[in-house]
């Protein structure tokens, strides 16, 4: 049945697809696809805007129109059919599973920079420079994937960076990863509720003692560290935020401590 009232309007051209607005939608009416913010349907808006706040780009608003009634009963089979969907599936039993998930911790790379040179070309053209190592220390890295419980997590520092952070910044390991626990991930293309979720659990469960976000200086990006104050704000926990902002040259624009 069709009714006059308010509902959520959403500017394709101003959404960047953060999905922000995603977990602040208590009927679950938005979704990210296909890289833009949706409503998913008409019945499932009740048109109070709780999602406005959360939106960096202004891209939603809230307009008057000819639309379906709000339907409680439907948005409650609604948020029941997201919850299975996202229910994760039974864990693998020891030593089992698929290997991208399987947790491992790493001797950290160690020695002088002396005891790490290598002879790059031949004969009397050769020269010796120094042998980077890796500073990464555990695994997995995909934030998704990094289990709440994880032992590398508890008494750590953790950096948690866009997944194009390491391609753009050249110093990534010596700068940033060394001596912090890492998680990864993209917030425009992932689930930011499963992240926020994700996010409570770790500092609900380990002693994090601090978390630097690294991000790149693109809209979307943005989002991380919000994700990030909220999942800590969730877990009742007080973990010190730093944001860390890095240009598309492989530059630190900005340093900003949130919490």
């Amino acid at each position: 049945m069709k009714t006059t009232r308010k509902i959520i309007k959403i500017d394709e051209e101003l959404c960047n697809g953060c999905g922000l607005c995603v977990p602040s939608c208590a009927e679950g009416a938005i979704q990210v696809i296909d890289g833009k913010a949706k409503l998913v349907a008409e019945k499932y808006c009740d048109g109070l805007g709780a999602c406005l706040g959360d939106c960096p780009t202004g891209a939603l608003t809230i307009e008057e129109r000819e639309v379906e009634a709000f339907d409680e009963a439907a948005v409650e089979e609604h948020l029941e059919t997201l919850k299975q969907q996202e229910e994760p599936a039974p864990a693998a039993p020891a030593g089992g599973g698929c290997p991208s998930a399987q947790v491992r911790t790493m001797a950290p790379a160690s020695g002088c920079p002396g005891s790490r040179m290598q002879t790059v070309g031949t004969g009397g053209g050769a020269v010796a420079q120094g042998a980077e190592q890796s500073a990464l220390t555990h695994w997995p890295v995909q934030i998704r994937l990094v289990p709440p419980t994880a032992p590398f997590l508890d008494g750590a520092d953790v950096l948690v960076a866009a997944d194009c952070v390491p391609v753009a910044y050249p110093n990534f390991h010596r700068d940033f990863l060394e001596g912090n626990a890492v998680m990864i991930g993209c917030p425009k293309f992932d689930d930011a509720e499963l992240y926020i979720q994700r996010f409570k659990d770790i500092f609900a469960g380990a002693n994090v003692k601090s978390v630097t976000a690294v991000v790149m200086q693109v809209p979307c990006c943005q989002g991380l560290p919000v994700m990030i104050e909220q999942g800590i704000k969730a877990s009742g926990k007080d973990v010190p935020l730093e944001k860390v902002v890095v240009s598309l040259e492989g530059e630190v624009l900005s340093r900003e401590q949130l919490v």
